[in-house]
């Protein structure tokens, strides 16, 4: 039986009024208003003038983390490692008070220490906290800082001050998902359903655990709201290999929503952990160990790592931040002989730029983090910062752009995502950088699976808007009121 819906008076950006017939899931015909002869079998919905344009993609997310944030102690409001302290003891305090603590550890996540006037020291920590184990985890994933009890629960017994760093870091953090599993799939469920309401048809989901099998339970489950590609990890990659797993593929069984995503690799660290690699020294650790960054995969076992994953048919995404790091990740590219994404590209030198287009290499950004940072990329990339989270010298040289959020780093929004590439402010401060904004229309596109409007035979993946997102304003793009989202065809948000 045919599935047939009318979408009736919408309207292009730009202003031009039409229908969209879709029928099993397919956009058939985009026409004028009323050129459409109407299909008496179809559910007609009126649009009543509001905006339609292809629904949007996170192209970068850790879904789990994402959903495990929202239960843990928030620490963004910390600006020093006293403040972040403050706000454990209070919390302890508070638990102590009610009795509402299962003694388990007390998992907190958002400080950004880049900027504080005093260092985390697990010392610190421990004169608030006691035996009960306290993980503080960095707003940028990339560290976290531990005290004496929740250190010995890890083997770091040792360790001299508890912070953190890289795979340090990730391999404490892999172990804080541990949730009953039907719990943490509603959570999950719930932040898929609050993506579909600012408009979200599909993400990249780069959580580091073995994604597939997750995400194939929760479809199966009912969890429909989101087309998702999950990404692979080395240490996953001969099981990915033997499984018979190729970037592009859909997982059976799964409605068609599960796709095998890139394969992931990691090869630096962060800016506001100093670990992202560069070619200059960070202000303040001149002549230390890794005053440069740190390389976490070098270039000699970059290459033939890449290139057994590419052999098998995975498509890599390379995480790459420092100038130096995107340097040799293009190296690895060009070498190969293959295409992928670099993920971040935060800071690029100036050669490089034209290299992205030219070996076919997107750039994956999410230029909410350079709202997040300007401050910290001021301080430690002094002199270099208008070749940082650089989107209009990247489109300038032909690179093709992948928009996301990095969530949890930045919230799963694409409408925060897409103001801050276009407006390069996020709060009352002048634009930094303007120079590097990117158009409306760009960061749509760079939004929505590389999807310039919508099309007949495309998928019918749309996003209802109140207000046209050409002529909105920085404040209203991150505030875009979302009227409806359809996947395939279908309501997955209804505000109508």
């Amino acid at each position: 039986m045919t599935d047939s819906l009318l979408l009736a008076g919408g309207r292009l950006p730009g202003g031009s009024r039409v229908d969209v017939r879709v029928v099993d899931g397919l956009i058939e015909s985009v026409s004028t208003v009323g050129e459409l002869s109407r299909d008496q079998s179809a559910r007609v919905v009126d649009l009543d003038g509001r905006f339609v344009i292809p629904g949007l993609w996170d192209k970068h997310v850790h879904a789990t983390q994402w959903a495990l944030v929202s239960r843990r102690l928030d620490l963004a409001a910390a600006e020093s490692a006293a403040d972040a302290v403050a706000i454990v003891a209070a919390r302890l305090r508070h638990e102590d008070a009610t009795a509402e603590t299962d003694a388990g550890p007390l998992v907190g996540y958002g400080f950004r220490d880049g900027l504080w006037p005093d260092a985390p020291h697990r010392a610190l920590l421990d004169g608030v906290s006691g035996s009960r184990p306290v993980i503080l985890v960095s707003a940028d994933l990339h560290c976290c800082w531990l005290n004496s009890a929740a250190l010995a629960q890890h083997g770091r017994s040792d360790h001299s001050t508890g912070l953190l760093r890289e795979d340090d870091c990730f391999a404490v953090t892999r172990t804080l998902g541990a949730v009953e599993t039907q719990t943490l799939d509603g959570w999950v469920r719930d932040t898929a359903k609050a993506a579909a309401a600012r408009g979200v048809v599909g993400v990249v989901d780069l959580e580091m655990s073995w994604n597939v099998d997750d995400w194939t339970r929760r479809i199966r489950s009912g969890s429909t709201e989101l087309r998702v590609r999950f990404g692979i990890y080395p240490q996953h990659l001969d099981r990915a290999i033997d499984a018979g797993l190729v970037t592009g593929a859909l997982v059976a069984g799964t409605h068609g929503l599960l796709e095998v995503g890139p394969f992931k690799v990691i090869t630096d660290g962060s800016l506001n952990t100093r670990t992202a690699f560069c070619f200059d020294e960070y202000p303040g650790l001149e002549g230390q160990r890794n005053s440069r960054g740190l390389l976490t995969i070098p270039y000699d076992e970059l290459v033939p790592l890449l290139r057994r994953a590419t052999h098998a048919g995975l498509v890599p995404a390379v995480h790459a931040i420092g100038d130096h790091a995107n340097r040799l990740a293009l190296d690895a590219f060009e070498r190969l002989g293959v295409s992928g994404s670099i993920e971040h590209a935060q800071l690029v030198d100036d050669a490089d730029f034209e290299r992205f287009a030219r070996l076919g290499v997107v750039a994956g950004v999410q230029p909410e983090h350079a709202m997040d940072d300007r401050d910290v990329a001021d301080k430690y990339w002094p002199g270099r910062t208008g070749r940082a989270f650089a989107l209009a010298s990247l489109l300038a040289a032909g690179a093709e752009l992948a928009l996301g959020s990095d969530a949890p780093v930045a919230p799963l929004d694409p409408w925060i995502t897409i103001a801050a590439a276009v407006g390069r402010t996020g709060d009352d401060r002048a634009p930094w950088h303007p120079e590097q904004a990117i158009s409306v229309e760009d960061a749509l596109i760079a939004s929505a699976d590389g999807r310039r409007s919508l099309e007949a035979g495309g998928p019918a993946d749309i996003a209802v808007l109140d207000i046209d997102p050409l002529t909105a304003t920085t404040d209203e793009l991150r505030r875009m009121p979302v009227a409806a989202t359809l996947l395939a065809g279908r309501f997955t948000h209804d505000a109508l």
